[in-house]
């Protein structure tokens, strides 16, 4: 069996989804407080962002992979409107549970499905757009995550990729020390988790930079890719558009 990372340690393929379902079934009930707290509220722009590119019209179709508790998932049907659809999945029972329990909350009811990118059970050309937002660096196989996520878009569809990226070089002293000292620590007195925010820091690190992604996208099928760095490159969002 081939080998892959799980943050900075060396796993066999098979184990790194385990390890990651581990880590959310964990964070999920202090997931939204953590995002806040971790980002001082930047991943609300962040997403408001997203949004904002995504540029959806009434009665689009959606599929929100890796949707977590809902965020993008809530925003993009709000555009989208009744005559169109957004599919909110994740392969983390516990975080899709709690995202639908947010969005029923806020009086959204979204088809909410566990699968795995990887193996996406949709029809070719299903979809006018995908998402992932936070979630593609904890996938086993990005290359095969990309793939599917253009096989169910229809020709001219978009995926926005908005993840943790290479922070601008004078500013990475200052982020190492913020995402080894201080996440874990947040994690420990918030989450009651530190592993997991130690974890966190490390998956960043292993995340392929922009330019990698950008590639790595191509070559997955997506004609035209360009990319977006928020906050200093802490965060990106990336743009293919499947031609």
């Amino acid at each position: 069996m081939s080998n892959t990372h799980f943050g900075y340690e060396t796993i066999d393929e098979g184990e790194k989804a385990r390890r990651v379902r581990g880590v959310f079934d964990s964070v999920a009930p202090r997931y939204d407080l953590m995002n806040d707290l971790m980002s001082m509220g930047m991943h609300r722009a962040w997403k408001a962002y997203t949004v904002l590119v995504a540029n959806l019209k009434p009665g689009q179709r959606v599929l929100d992979i890796a949707g977590g508790t809902g965020d993008l998932a809530r925003a993009f049907a709000k555009k989208v409107g009744p005559t169109g659809s957004v599919v909110h999945t994740d392969i983390n029972e516990a975080m899709l549970r709690t995202g639908r329990d947010k969005l029923l909350d806020a009086g959204v009811a979204l088809p909410t499905l566990v699968c795995d990118a990887e193996k996406l059970p949709f029809a070719d050309a299903s979809f006018d757009l995908t998402s992932v937002g936070f979630g593609l660096r904890n996938m086993t196989h990005k290359d095969a995550a990309l793939a599917e996520m253009n096989r169910v878009l229809k020709p001219g569809g978009r995926l926005l990729v908005l993840e943790f990226s290479k922070v601008a070089r004078p500013l990475e002293k200052a982020y190492d020390w913020y995402s080894f000292n201080v996440l874990p620590r947040l994690g420990r007195f918030v989450a009651g988790d530190e592993a997991s925010y130690r974890y966190l820091a490390e998956s960043i690190r292993m995340h392929p930079g922009q330019e990698e992604l950008k590639a790595l996208m191509k070559k997955s099928g997506f004609g035209h890719v360009d990319y977006h760095n928020l906050t200093g490159g802490v965060v990106a969002l990336h743009v293919g558009i499947k031609c």
